[in-house]
């Protein structure tokens, strides 16, 4: 099972300049995957779809599904999903079949909203591929993503997110290179 680690020592803060950078490097690393259209769950990964999407010319797509309802740090991971079926019916519409698609996402905490979307499409529009991509990898997540920037073990706030309430807020690394699901165990990008 799928634990998310807080380590309750900060707030890591996501500043605009390195989460360009980051979509830059998630678009470089799929364009030789060629996807049809990047798709972002809503809320976190829009600004991420639209960036990456834009950067290899392809649509970007707005899937809507939601784990955590409250909003606010360190919220309880539920495992259970909620999905816009009727909105992403209609997103997915002009979907070409069998398509190589990219999910998109602000950060993988459980996993579990990476793994209902990625089994709706599979249902829905038989993508020949399914790629996923995040900025942050909690720790405790063993979901297994193709490629994400940071690991970390405490919440992250993204620029499109309102100022948080409490907390020390310390700003993420500078983001040298993608980490994924192909390097080794142990190793830092």
């Amino acid at each position: 099972m799928n634990t998310r680690i807080f380590e309750n020592r900060r707030v890591w803060q996501l500043t605009p300049d390195e989460f360009l950078a980051a979509a830059c490097l998630i678009a470089d690393l799929e364009a030789e995957h060629r996807p049809a259209a990047v798709l972002g769950i809503a809320r976190g990964g829009v600004r991420l779809a639209e960036t990456v999407a834009g950067k290899l010319g392809v649509p970007a797509v707005v899937i809507r599904a939601r784990h955590n309802e409250p909003e606010g740090i360190q919220q309880a991971a539920t495992g259970r999903i909620l999905l816009d079926h009727e909105h992403n019916k209609d997103a997915l519409a002009a979907m070409p079949a069998s398509a190589p698609l990219l999910v998109v996402d602000d950060i993988c905490g459980s996993g579990a909203t990476l793994r209902a979307v990625a089994d709706m499409l599979t249902t829905t529009v038989g993508a020949s591929e399914i790629r996923t991509a995040v900025l942050c990898r909690n720790e405790g997540s063993n979901y297994p993503l193709d490629s994400w920037g940071w690991d970390v073990a405490d919440w992250v706030h993204f620029p499109w997110e309102s100022e948080p309430e409490h907390g020390r807020i310390e700003a993420l690394p500078p983001l040298t290179a993608l980490r994924s699901r192909s390097m080794p165990p142990g190793t830092r990008a």
